[in-house]
């Protein structure tokens, strides 16, 4: 099976591109919007991963996201229904459906994205799903949440470099819950779609089989330190004090890094697992800690 992966000089295309290469042939295809422009899809299947990413530090233009995500999406699918390609794979978000989570997220929720990343992702999924599909062709829009693994320190680094400092954490009051997903187990999803075909086209949520909290974080970056992670479990009420007061005095710790260390985001894997018929390979625990062991390197 011949496999056209665009986006893989990223760490999910370089990673997904080692795992497929010993049963598939892989070609990367480098793309960028360009208004009015049409592509050859010359292959069996299209894994569409290139985008723009979410910028933390708000600096983007909005109009990026759109383009990236949105209409160069809608050229990519466009040429996916002319060709003689049979899957489409979309490499979506799930930020664009919920930018915050009460209780556990699943694909039923009504999309509500708040950012321009997300929307655009939305609006990308919507066209996806608007189109009218050819019976012999398969179309999966993944919304993966936060991907890890080694090689890609991203914002669990910076829990990391607390715990190697030796520097308490201390947000131990606050009780969350978050999913993560191991780049191994989405890389394990991926092929099952690629290679099943009675998976059926649909928007699949992806994530690891049980969310972790912060705390639980800290102790397992201790363990891969060697060293005893240090909690401190401060009043919730006097954290939040010193976060109002970091808004007006431009403190480390304001309000909205506060709510982003501590919210809940869970994210149910129940319906892409069922379809699978097969268990994740990694549990969450141990693709965190293979994660973390790289970090030391």
């Amino acid at each position: 099976m011949k496999i056209v992966i665009t986006g893989a000089r990223g760490f999910v295309g370089t990673n997904l591109q080692n795992y497929l290469k010993t049963s598939h042939e892989i070609e990367s295809l480098s793309v960028r919007y360009i208004s009015n422009q049409r592509f050859d899809i010359n292959g069996d299947a299209i894994i569409h991963l290139a985008g723009k990413a979410h910028d933390l530090k708000k600096v983007s233009n909005p109009s990026d996201y759109y383009e990236a995500n949105f209409e160069l999406t809608k050229q990519l699918f466009d040429a996916f229904l002319l060709s003689d390609a049979k899957v489409f794979v979309f490499m979506s978000t799930v930020k664009a459906v919920a930018d915050e989570v009460k209780g556990i997220l699943r694909e039923d929720a009504i999309p509500n994205p708040k950012t321009h990343y997300g929307i655009a992702k939305q609006q990308a999924e919507e066209y996806i799903i608007s189109k009218e599909l050819p019976r012999d062709k398969r179309v999966y829009i993944l919304r993966p949440c936060m991907i890890h693994g080694p090689g890609n320190k991203g914002n669990l680094n910076l829990l990391y470099q607390l715990v190697s400092k030796g520097i308490p954490w201390p947000l131990g009051d606050f009780e969350n819950q978050r999913s993560f997903l191991s780049i191994e187990n989405l890389c394990f999803i991926i092929k099952e779609l690629l290679g099943n075909e009675s998976i059926p086209s649909g928007v699949y949520q992806v994530a690891d089989d049980k969310p972790l909290s912060t705390n639980e974080l800290i102790q397992l970056l201790g363990n891969s330190l060697d060293k005893k992670s240090n909690i401190w479990s401060i009043p919730v009420s006097w954290v939040r004090g010193v976060a109002k007061l970091g808004d007006s005095l431009h403190l480390p710790l304001d309000s909205e890094r506060l709510q982003k260390l501590t919210e809940n985001y869970v994210v149910s894997n129940e319906k892409i697992v069922k379809a699978i018929g097969k268990p994740l390979p990694v549990f969450a625990k141990e693709g965190l800690m293979k994660t973390f062991m790289s970090f030391r390197k």
